[in-house]
């Protein structure tokens, strides 16, 4: 731990039970909404620790990337929609499981104690690295809001600056560097990105004089065997046939090998010059899960299925880090039920779960397991094209778009979400698209690690923590 970080303790009110909850996203957030519906103020102190004072809602990122959104559209306030809760800014970087108390390092670079009586761990996930040469400097992910704002700057940067580059056969090459984007990831985020991008695009043709959207090499790579294998083969094949009629080169089981800053080198031996190299390749549980000391099934916390974590009394762990089981599915032979996929729809009812065996726990209701049956899944491909499986039915083209805007509408959880959000999809279709480069991310701070904060997790972030402290 850096010589710089000074230690405090807070000392939450005394009385009530004293709730906190690890982590301010979809399982956490309705952990919370929930309780604050389920009991009274007396009843419990309820606190919640997150990095950011708002709620992100995630799956509308790529259009904060184009500029349809406004960042703050999907930004739900913390302090707004949770009055009954005290919020604590910072990361989690070490659990006293014994002494029931965990350390935060807050903004200002100072760590705090702080005691629970009940702990919820709902920290999410964050991009999936892989040990690649070159990935980790030259990759930007797609998981936060400062990635995807300066996701939007740095390709219209690249744009502009091929504009100003004579289509000459000297330059060629350089030329086609800079017009040339690559994802990797074939999934909800990658294929998102890349379909709506390259939509978006077509709107915005008149800022650059030498080139056309046509001339903008767009390509997405995978290893499986089609892309958005979630949605299964069929809309995975529809995606892709709508991305290659636009003139997306789609190519599957390929990966990246290794990057550099003007390059991509994939495991076929190609070499694709390119400046940007957008990373969705999966997510991976938070850091702070593998530090905990407790079993992990691929990262992520073992359950039981009334989200509890075994051997811990008054603790659950929900969300993209905890292994959840799926009861809604049958077991498969010799290995148990499946796990709930990290999806925001399977974290938010996870925490309404959660807060209700939270709740019996002091004699509020009953404890039940967590169960839930999908109700589908959505892809915006941008415009009026997108793929949908609700409760089970395919769906694609506009059917598939008023579906997926449907379900992004009743799933952001603020009305003032709701009617921003609508509003801006409206002025969108009704105005011509923004396109003003506001370079408000430094690149460094666009890194994976520094925008989503993996690396305060690297060495042995226990070492020390909590010892004098006065409490």
């Amino acid at each position: 731990m850096p010589s710089s970080f000074r230690r405090r303790t807070v000392r939450p009110p005394s009385g009530s039970p004293k709730v906190v909850v690890v982590g301010a996203g979809f399982a956490g957030f309705h952990t919370l909404r929930r309780l604050e519906r389920l009991l009274g103020p007396d009843q419990m102190t309820l606190s919640v620790i997150a990095p950011t004072d708002y709620l992100l809602y995630s799956p509308l990122l790529p259009e904060v990337a184009t500029g349809v959104l406004d960042p703050r559209d999907i930004a739900v306030p913390l302090r707004q929609m949770l009055r009954q809760t005290s919020p604590v800014f910072g990361h989690v970087l070490d659990i006293d499981f014994r002494a029931r108390t965990l350390t935060v390092l807050g903004r200002d670079q100072r760590t705090s104690l702080h005691e629970w009586d009940r702990l919820v761990l709902a920290p999410g996930s964050v991009t999936k690295e892989f040990d690649l040469p070159g990935v980790a400097e030259h990759a930007r992910g797609l998981k936060t809001v400062e990635e995807a704002t300066f996701l939007r700057n740095h390709v219209l940067a690249q744009l502009d600056l091929a504009d100003t580059i004579p289509d000459t056969p000297e330059r060629r090459s350089r030329r086609r560097e800079l017009l040339t984007v690559v994802a990797v990831g074939a999934g909800y985020t990658g294929t998102e990105l890349v379909a709506q991008m390259q939509h978006w695009m077509h709107g915005i043709a008149d800022r650059w004089s030498s080139f056309g959207p046509e001339d903008v090499h767009w390509l997405l790579i995978d290893l499986a065997d089609h892309v958005l294998p979630e949605l299964g083969s069929r809309l995975g094949h529809h995606a892709t046939n709508v991305l290659e009629s636009r003139g997306v080169e789609v190519r599957l089981g390929v990966s990246v090998a290794a990057a550099s800053e003007s390059s991509v080198t994939l495991t076929d031996g190609d070499v694709i010059r390119t400046r940007t190299l957008v990373w969705s390749a999966g997510v991976a549980p938070s850091p702070l899960i593998a530090h905990l000391g407790l079993p992990t099934s691929e990262g992520r916390l073992l359950v039981n299925a009334d989200l509890s974590v075994p051997g811990l009394e008054h603790v659950w762990a929900l969300g993209d880090a905890a292994a959840v089981s799926d009861l809604s599915k049958p077991a498969i032979s010799g290995e148990g039920r499946p796990i709930a996929a990290p999806t925001a729809q399977h974290a938010q009812r996870q925490g309404l779960t959660a807060a209700h065996n939270i709740a019996a726990t002091i004699g509020v209701g009953e404890r039940r397991s967590y169960r839930h049956r999908d109700l589908g899944l959505v892809a915006d491909l941008g415009g009026m094209q997108a793929v949908a499986k609700p409760l089970g039915i395919p769906l694609t083209g506009p059917v598939a778009k008023f579906v997926a805007r449907g379900y992004h509408l009743y799933a952001l959880p603020s009305a003032a979400a709701k009617v921003r959000v609508a509003s801006d999809w409206l002025f969108d279709s009704l105005l011509p698209s923004r396109v003003v480069q506001l370079d408000t991310v430094a690149v460094q701070d666009a890194r994976i690690a520094t925008a989503q904060s993996t690396q305060i997790y690297s060495g042995d972030i226990g070492q020390g923590v909590g010892e004098n402290v006065t409490r």
